[in-house]
């Protein structure tokens, strides 16, 4: 493929609800533009951009995938993201490298929380929209309805722009209301004008839908409407043009992309609506000292590019995706990765094409490509000239809610499970793993469900580690709640040199977590040499308490009293002499069990409000108060004991369809119900005496 200028290349991600039809749209764009020599179909398994092999076994995407088509003298980068919750990430990553965001929409189930969630990224984002209303051949298709709910929900910038004239259930005639002229397509997907259909009233409301439009796009159009005047053809298109890179109108196109209709309308409009990479701008980043920093998209700038993405293959080894913000990327251009200070070496620059690459010899500002085997750059990374040294914003993905313990099913593969997540934790951002080193487990947190299921599939066909996944274990923590005082006396003899320690210890509660040591010994009934020891066996002992086995917090153990022997007392006989003492006492000072308490802040539907509250309260939890959050949502704030969230997200997500989102952190310890405590204690003893 030759090399393109900003202003003829255009980055385009394809985002929506899962099934909507995003790849199936990315494969007829890439077989009518020649780029591909057949049209491939998710149930064949034969996509171009769907080639990962848990998208070819679950059909559905997992991963964003990039192919550049060429249309018209243009280049487009085509970034097809995942629809599905549990892989936002690639949605973040494909939002993050795009200009110009094409919403796809089900013409058979509408408007869905997919496309909601797409629509709010673009806009956080600053990207264009531009919808796509998909598979009307199918006879359960209702375009009209779909349109007219992507205008209650989006508001009026929502505009047609390619509309259907359906007869007999079927949607062969397509009718571009810039030109007013209509399409109509055989078996073949070979388009031929016919004559405008008689639409009724529909036609002429479709158009005056778009002459509203145009007429905010400026005060002179909006005059011109308000004096009741008919737009010039020119002044429609360039309205429409104007509207939709500066984001006030959001053009509709229709079609099905399996049939390949009404693609090669909804391409032409593409490259004249959507802005290039040069109209689109540059970004602000940061220099070393934080001062803002304007980058502006030009090919003879110093270079600074974007990686966001990274692939991580056991054969072909570690593949960074960039985007070219300024400057050009080839293997002379040395960079200088900003958020580790190393350099990095460019061995080779390619164009991505699905799982392919194509070697090239650099890409161009506002352009995509790939670099494999960089040492120190991750996704988010900023990659820029030594000589203009600058930081792009990076990518903010949602977070990783569901989390489960992972175990290798063989003995003695932990390490192979670690490397192995180590590297999906690379190409996949929210994923991430854990040692726990007090329940001793493996923690990997993903997006839901079926994110670590697909975990579990790559670690058996990218590395041969079979895993299982359980419900992770709980750190708890044990107490006392009055003071008692005790003697622990160790004497041992064994002929020779013998052992002799004995110490009087009184503990008692207070308001801390670590151990917290005094003395008060007087006469010198204990040596102070000694005093170290005392503290050294209390300190070991606190990691086990009475009750379950779980360390003891909010002890304070003062030493007062003791003996010692001349010859057989040592720092080892009194430490043990201190065991014995924690050993005697701690059960006799009331211990109880402390469970951890979390703080969740939960953003959820108005509609969804009492359903939430209601899953808190019958999982322990407190509400503390309630807050207006964006429009139509409501925040939340609880307290809740974390023993009881392992599924909210769960629950959460099918409550509110997969509108709402929380955060979840720990805050504190507190006293476990006497219910819970003993299941707790009973449970953790059986757990001890397995092992």
């Amino acid at each position: 493929m030759k090399q393109y200028e900003p202003n003829k290349i255009f980055n385009i991600a394809l985002a929506g609800h899962g099934s909507c039809g995003k790849t199936s749209l990315a494969e007829a764009m890439l077989y009518l533009s020649g780029a591909s020599d057949r049209l491939g179909r998710i149930e064949d398994g034969n996509t171009n951009l769907d080639f990962d092999p848990e998208e070819i076994k679950r059909k559905v995407s997992v991963v964003s995938s990039i192919a550049p088509i060429e249309w018209k003298g243009n280049k487009i980068n085509i970034i097809d993201t995942p629809g599905l919750l549990d892989f936002q990430g690639g949605l973040y990553e494909g939002m993050r490298a795009a200009d110009t965001a094409v919403i796809v929409v089900s013409g058979k189930s509408g408007v869905s929380i997919g496309t909601e969630k797409a629509v709010k990224l673009a806009d956080a984002q600053g990207l264009t929209k531009v919808f796509f209303v998909n598979g009307l051949c199918d006879e359960s298709a209702r375009f009209y309805r779909v349109f007219e709910t992507l205008k209650s929900k989006f508001g009026p910038s929502v505009c047609p722009v390619v509309v259907p004239y359906i007869e007999n259930g079927q949607a062969n005639t397509y009718v571009n209301l810039f030109d007013y002229k209509a399409y109509k397509y055989d078996d073949k997907g070979k388009l031929t004008q016919v004559p405008l259909p008689d639409m009724g009233d529909r036609l002429e409301g479709l158009r005056n839908a778009i002459k509203e439009a145009v007429a905010e796009t400026s005060e002179e159009l909006l005059d011109k409407f308000l004096m009741g005047e008919e737009f010039t053809p020119e002044e429609i298109i360039l309205g429409v043009s104007q509207g939709v890179k500066d984001g006030s109108i959001c053009p509709v196109f229709c079609g099905d992309a399996q049939l390949t209709y009404g693609i090669d309308q909804f391409l032409n409009s593409l490259v004249w609506l959507a802005p290039n990479a040069a109209a689109k701008g540059g970004e602000l980043g940061s220099d070393p000292n934080g001062e803002p920093v304007e980058v502006s998209v030009n090919s003879s700038a110093a270079t600074a590019a974007l990686v966001f993405k990274t692939v991580s293959d056991p054969f072909v080894g570690k593949l960074s995706y960039f985007k070219v913000l300024s400057g050009k990327v080839s293997t002379d251009t040395p960079l200088i990765n900003m958020r580790t200070g190393e350099s990095e070496r460019i061995t080779k620059v390619m164009i991505p094409r699905g799982k392919k690459q194509e070697d090239t010899t650099y890409v161009g500002a506002g352009d995509i490509g790939c670099i494999p085997k960089l040492l120190y750059t991750n996704t988010g990374d900023t990659l820029c000239s030594p000589i203009r040294k600058v930081t792009l914003d990076g990518i903010e993905y949602p977070n990783s809610t569901y989390s489960m313990a992972i175990y290798p099913k063989k003995k003695g593969d932990e390490d192979k499970v670690a490397q192995g997540l180590t590297k999906l934790c690379e190409e996949d951002r929210t994923l991430s793993f854990k040692n726990n080193h007090e329940t001793h487990q493996m923690v990997v947190s993903g997006l839901g469900e079926q994110h670590l299921d697909v975990v579990v599939s790559k670690l058996k066909s990218k590395y041969g580690i079979d895993v299982t996944l359980e419900q992770p274990k709980v750190a708890y923590r044990e107490t006392i709640k009055k003071k008692v005082q005790v003697q622990g006396r160790h004497k041992k003899q064994s002929g020779g040199h013998g052992q002799f320690g004995d110490v009087w210890i009184e503990f008692e509660p207070y308001d801390g977590e670590d151990l917290l040591f005094d003395q008060r010994v007087v006469g010198g009934s204990v040596p102070k040499g000694f005093f170290p020891a005392v503290e050294k066996g209390l300190r070991d002992s606190i990691s086990k308490g009475p009750l379950a086995g779980y360390p003891v917090v909010g002890l304070k153990a003062t030493l007062y009293d003791g003996s010692y022997h001349p010859v057989d007392s040592s720092e080892m006989a009194f430490k043990t002499a201190a065991s014995i003492a924690y050993k005697n006492g701690m059960p006799q000072a009331n211990p109880v069990l402390l469970e951890p308490i979390g703080t969740l802040e939960a953003i959820v539907p108005d509609n969804n409000m009492g359903d939430i509250m209601g899953e808190i309260t019958k999982r322990r939890g407190r509400v503390l108060g309630m807050s207006p959050a964006e429009s139509g949502y409501q925040q939340i704030d609880a307290e809740v004991p974390m023993a009881e969230m392992h599924d909210f997200s769960v629950f959460l997500r099918q409550a509110t369809q997969g509108r709402g989102s929380y955060t979840f952190e720990f805050v504190r310890y507190e006293d476990a119900p006497s219910n819970v405590a003993q299941k707790v204690i009973e449970q953790r003893k059986s757990e001890l005496a397995a092992e």
